[in-house]
């Protein structure tokens, strides 16, 4: 079985912008999401894979990731996926031995920036860069499968 250990915070400001070492656009669309988990396909740069993730709510999810071709990836996001798609640039910024992965996205998610660590263990220790926020692993809506039904545009001020 394949674990994901993965914390989500919010950013403070934009000062992890200086730091990114690398970034790829990101496509992805849902084919069905259900209470025990959820499929999806993603387009990554010149890369495509067919993801199946467990709905279990916060850090530690079952997570199954398969390549597959990008023509196919694309075919399926525009006629089989829910709307809207996900829409994202993802930025790879490395501090203190970690590599943060910082979404940045677009369309009817323009606005949120969500940073990203995967973690060995749910207790693992880090150093925090001084951009990062409020943690929101244990919040559905952060969640891209929720961003789907419940687009960042549809929230109300917090």
């Amino acid at each position: 079985m394949a674990t994901e250990i993965e914390r989500k915070f919010l950013v403070n400001d934009d000062s992890w912008r200086a730091s990114v070492s690398r970034k790829v656009d990101i496509i992805q669309g849902y084919l069905a999401n259900t209470e025990r988990g959820s499929i999806r396909v993603r387009v990554s740069g010149s890369a495509a894979n067919l993801n199946i993730k467990s709905m279990t709510l916060g850090v530690t999810r079952q997570e199954y990731d398969y390549p597959i071709p990008a023509n196919d990836a694309r075919a399926m996001i525009d006629g089989l996926c829910m709307q809207p798609v996900i829409d994202k640039t993802r930025h790879y910024v490395e501090y203190n031995g970690h590599t943060w992965e910082i979404d940045e996205f677009h369309g009817i998610n323009a606005g949120l920036i969500v940073a990203e660590l995967e973690v060995d263990r749910e207790d693992e220790a880090f150093d925090p860069p001084p951009w990062l926020g409020k943690e929101v692993s244990d919040d559905p809506r952060y969640y891209n499968v929720c961003l789907v039904e419940y687009p960042y545009s549809d929230w109300s001020e917090e």
